[in-house]
């Protein structure tokens, strides 16, 4: 945005500096612009891309990776490159570095020169390796713990999308319900500025007293409060879904898909938790994780058993960096290592791995009574949640007839002012409570899908 200004040389500076003033003001205090209407189902999406705890969640999947190719390279040779320079005139060091320059001489065995050499310098180029031929298969049962962990880190990513899914869906009907409130709210307000108005009008008539009007205020007042509480919920309700979203707070996202009622299969309990059983993402994590603690056990037996090594070096020998002159020598084996005996420590560290897997085993059954209590809970939620809608749909014609027989009786002089709020406070009580239950049934919807595990984009919940 170019903003272009041309002044007089006779203009006084503080008109210069109240215009500028004025236009900067009128820049920063622009609303950010509209966006296009949202959809649930790309609401989701977009939360899949770019929410934070999402992204946590694919880093760890990468970590569990790493730690799958680091297990691997251990069934690989090792292979190591050192540079050394050293110089002294230590008897054993002077003796030794000139075998290996391969420059010994007869004179060098004077026994002054034997106990008292002259410094002597020596460089060291070494190439070595090693190689774990055999470590009673610890190295692969380390390799395949690592891929169960990878596992148990995917299923954890699904987990985390499911959950993820459910904030959006919230969220975003949540979005909805706060849109219908200020709706109710803002005719909750025009009723009660109607039936003040008559108020006013029969008591400039004289045919009610002051107390009537008095009450068609407060009530009045009371409304306007009440608009204003869900103009503040509609803005909290938008900047929750942007946060689920993953997306800037302030995004003015509106959502394009209606608070409505819907007509959704209702699968039996035994079916859904059946389902669950065999779904839920988090119970194939501890499966997981049981499977790698049983390995880890394994890898505490392999500690008993017997280790083959080879290894390998060659290297150079010189008096100088860059220069030869020196010498060259290589050297290979194989090594056998058994533990006779250490202290009781691999006994321990055994038992401490039977006891961890004794305990993942005892998780594993509380999590999965967890899930058969939050399927039954879910799954009774959305059976009440469906009637409350049916119930709260019926109450509100019923409230809105008896709201108008009773404007039509205050008229009449035939019922109080106190008669006529209670029957308005009834009405817009009964839409209230209907739009809550719609929302309630759709949440509880997708609660149902989120504790039976099937809960994903294409799942009835995220489209609508």
């Amino acid at each position: 945005m170019s903003v272009l200004f041309a002044f007089r040389r006779s203009r006084p500076i503080w008109q210069l500096a109240v215009v500028v003033s004025c236009v900067t003001a009128a820049m920063f205090s622009q609303e950010p612009p509209a966006l296009p209407p949202l959809s649930l189902q790309q609401a989701a999406s977009i939360a899949l891309e770019k929410n934070p705890l999402r992204k946590a969640a694919v880093a760890d999947t990468k970590v569990s990776s790493a730690g799958v190719r680091e297990a691997r390279s251990f069934l690989m040779p090792h292979v190591t490159f050192s540079e050394l320079g050293t110089r002294g005139n230590d008897p054993v060091y002077v003796f030794g570095s000139k075998l290996r320059q391969q420059r010994f001489t007869t004179s060098d065995f004077d026994l002054n020169q034997l106990n008292t050499p002259r410094p002597f310098g020596n460089f060291t180029t070494r190439f070595g390796g090693t190689w774990n031929l055999f470590d009673s298969f610890a190295t692969w049962h380390g390799v395949s713990r690592a891929s169960e962990m990878t596992h148990a880190a995917e299923h954890q990513l699904e987990r985390t999308d499911q959950e993820i899914l459910f904030r959006v869906v919230q969220s975003y009907y949540g979005l909805l319900l706060a849109t219908k409130q200020v709706e109710v709210a803002d005719q909750a307000e025009q009723t009660a500025k109607s039936i003040m108005e008559r108020s006013q009008a029969r008591f400039d008539s004289g045919v009610v007293v002051e107390s009537d009007l008095l009450s068609a205020k407060v009530r009045l007042a009371s409304r306007e409060q009440e608009l204003i509480s869900a103009r503040n919920n509609l803005e909290l309700a938008r900047a929750q879904l942007n946060t689920a979203m993953g997306v800037p707070a302030d995004a003015l996202y509106q959502p394009a898909d209606p608070l409505a009622e819907r007509n959704l299969a209702s699968p039996a309990l035994a079916e859904v938790e059946q389902k669950a059983l065999t779904s839920r993402p988090d119970l194939k994590r501890i499966e997981s994780e049981q499977s790698a603690q049983q390995l880890s056990v394994a890898i505490a037996k392999s500690s008993f058993g017997p280790r083959l090594n080879a290894f390998a070096g060659w290297e150079m020998d010189n008096p100088t960096l860059l220069a030869g002159g020196g010498g060259n020598n290589w050297l290979g084996g194989i090594e056998l290592q058994f533990d006779l005996f250490e202290g009781g420590a691999k006994r321990a560290t055994l038992s401490r791995e039977h006891a961890v897997a004794e305990k993942m085993a005892a998780l594993k059954q509380a999590a999965s009574d967890a899930v058969r209590l939050e399927v039954r809970q879910a799954y009774y939620d959305l059976d009440s949640n469906r009637q409350q809608v049916g119930v709260a749909r019926t109450t509100i014609a019923q409230a809105q007839e008896s709201l108008r027989i009773n404007q039509d009786r205050y008229e009449g002089g035939l019922i109080t002012i106190t008669d006529l709020l209670g029957a308005e406070e009834a009405a817009r009580r009964s839409q209230t409570d209907y739009w809550q239950a719609v929302y309630q049934f759709h949440i509880s919807s997708a609660n149902l899908e989120l504790a039976s595990g099937t809960l994903n984009l294409q799942s009835p919940a995220v489209n609508p």
